[in-house]
């Protein structure tokens, strides 16, 4: 439990950085260009295929659950902010944002970015978030107008992607860690 608690501890630490906060900041604004510029495949009004949970993943292995949390939320809230065509704010899609960011900053951060991390980060994630709470959200969100017809879809969708997004979190992750061990502002890993 220690452990734990040191994790948060050194997450939260990481505020006082203006590194932190510059790199969090432009991985803010990196989620919402993506999803201002449709940078995702559409298969239903439902169901889409993005690229924001690289930042997520991002901001968890760099600076731990306490800040990837934090972006979470910042990213939903301002990319609805900014991306207003998507309806009603509904606070249930941060809270998921707000523990993605949990999982990826418990599962990467001070650690080795290795695959079966990434699988089991995306594997809860997609699971218990995308698949579970996402589809009970968009039916308090929807109301009676939400099929539960597409649930085998969003099943399938998250199942079939598990590898290629894993397969992308282990190769940005290795391309940022590589940019970060370079950075003048580099802290050795723990």
């Amino acid at each position: 439990m220690s452990k734990l608690k040191q994790l948060f501890r050194d997450s939260a630490q990481e505020f006082h950085s203006p590194r932190t906060l510059a790199v969090v900041a432009l991985l803010i604004a990196l989620n919402i260009t993506l999803d201002a510029l449709n940078i995702r495949l559409q298969l239903t009004p439902q169901l889409r295929i993005g690229f924001g949970f690289l930042t997520s993943a991002m901001a968890g292995m760099l600076f731990g659950p306490v800040v990837a949390m934090t972006a979470g939320a910042a990213m939903d809230f301002l990319g609805w902010v900014v991306n207003t065509g998507g309806g009603a704010y509904f606070p249930g899609f941060t809270l998921t944002a707000i523990l993605a960011g949990l999982i990826w900053g418990l599962a990467l951060y001070h650690k080795p970015l290795r695959w079966y991390r990434a699988l089991a980060a995306k594997f809860c994630i997609n699971i218990f978030l995308n698949i579970f709470l996402n589809s009970f959200w968009l039916y308090l969100y929807y109301g009676k107008s939400f099929q539960l017809t597409t649930l085998p879809l969003r099943i399938g969708k998250n199942l079939l992607m598990l590898p290629i997004e894993v397969l992308l979190v282990m190769f940005v992750g290795g391309l940022v860690h590589k940019i970060d061990q370079r950075s003048v502002y580099h802290r050795p890993r723990r």
